[in-house]
């Protein structure tokens, strides 16, 4: 008999991917400039030049054997130390190589940490909104997740919530910034509040609490600030990172778990995230990839035109009454939706092609996400069908 929470998962597809996959065909039907397909974060600028120049020369220079066989299951050493090196000159938080582990990815970053730190009926805080696909990888480390509140002003985390629902099982807490699905950044007010609920609850339970930092979007930041890594404030922390945005590299899945070097047994930690990977079979992420990152640690794509496309589409739906909090980073809006019901907003919204990702999946209700890493063409397109949209509303409350 086949496991029924895995069929649970793959009979009930991540509801961004089955948008995405609406999408597609309704561009078959329709054609591809008709569809606004606002669904998955998708990076849609190309990866610096030198990227590719850095695959063909190690393609064409670096022994075949070496270059396509086995990495150290962790990764490279060399690659990992590398890692270090830039971390510490970045953000001066004693990063050490022999705490980083490569990964496919920051969602096998988190699977893997997750598996190795929690124990059968453990809880993992999460901020609201959050990536959806925190529940899947929580649960399927037989974990529990709970769901701390907004503040909607600014959409911080309701401190308020949080010191409450840390409880004696909670060994976990993961934040995430820039945030999916808002864009809003934590300043250092925000982290150093955290943390020091953390610390507090630490010696209040007489364990440790890991708090877990998803930042596959630190780099995509639209304005002036000193990012607060996470090391630098609280000493059980872990960072996952992935060069999926920053560089336009979704598909090649490469990047990395970086436990603090101040953490508590940071390197019995770092065995137990070992032990998770080989269980799960996330074990020499692509070498390929592993021996370019030494070249390209510092390329970033042209983010810049991501703030154009935020700033075309915020100011359009502004001039149109559209509600949100302004993106700072990442590439997403977090628009209110025009009823309480966003499921159903998001439904009246395909009459006109517009597909938007309701934010029930999010963890709170009455908003929608707009994925604006898209080319400019589609978001000055779609501005006639928002306000077929808007329209639409006001003509149903006369």
């Amino acid at each position: 008999m086949i496991n029924e929470k895995m069929f649970g998962l793959g009979n009930e597809a991540s509801i961004i991917r089955e948008l995405s996959e609406y999408g597609n065909k309704r561009k078959e039907i329709v054609g591809e400039d008709n569809v606004y397909d606002f669904s998955i974060g998708n990076p849609s600028i190309p990866a610096p030049l030198e990227v590719n120049e850095t695959l063909i020369d190690l393609l064409k220079n670096m022994d075949s054997v070496s270059l396509h066989g086995y990495t150290s299951a962790p990764g490279d050493k060399h690659v990992r130390d590398m890692i270090a090196s830039n971390l510490n000159e970045r953000f001066n938080c004693k990063a050490k190589g022999e705490l980083i582990y490569l990964t496919q990815g920051a969602s096998a970053s988190l699977s893997i940490s997750l598996r190795a730190l929690i124990n059968e009926g453990d809880e993992v805080i999460v901020f609201a909104p959050f990536f959806p696909e925190y529940r899947t990888f929580v649960n399927n480390a037989g974990g529990k997740m709970v769901e701390v509140q907004p503040d909607l002003s600014s959409f911080y985390p309701d401190f308020e919530d949080f010191s409450r629902k840390i409880s004696y099982k909670t060994k976990a807490v993961i934040i995430n910034s820039p945030n999916n699905p808002t864009g809003v950044i934590y300043p250092h007010d925000v982290i150093n509040k955290i943390a020091s609920i953390l610390k507090s609850k630490q010696i209040e339970y007489g364990h440790e609490i890991y708090l877990c930092s998803d930042e596959p979007y630190r780099e995509l930041v639209y304005k002036e600030i000193e990012y607060p890594f996470i090391t630098n404030y609280y000493d059980n922390s872990l960072v996952f990172y992935s060069f999926s945005k920053s560089i336009s590299l979704p598909g090649e899945r490469i990047g990395y778990i970086l436990v603090s070097s101040k953490c508590k047994d940071s390197e019995r930690v770092y065995k137990a995230i070992c032990g998770a990977g080989r269980s799960l079979g996330f074990i020499c992420a692509s070498s390929l990839f592993q021996f370019a990152l030494p070249k390209i640690v510092n390329s970033l794509s042209d983010l810049s035109k991501y703030k154009e496309n935020r700033d075309i589409l915020s100011k359009g739906l502004s001039d149109l009454g559209y509600e949100f909090i302004q993106s700072e980073g990442a590439f997403y809006l977090f628009v209110k939706a025009l009823e309480d019901d966003a499921v159903a907003f998001c439904k009246k919204a395909l009459k006109y092609d517009l597909i938007l990702v309701p934010s029930d999946s999010f963890g709170i209700k009455g908003y929608v996400r707009i994925a604006y890493c898209v080319n400019k063409k589609r978001i000055i397109d779609s501005l006639p069908a928002f306000r077929k949209l808007k329209e639409l509303y006001l003509e149903e409350r006369k």
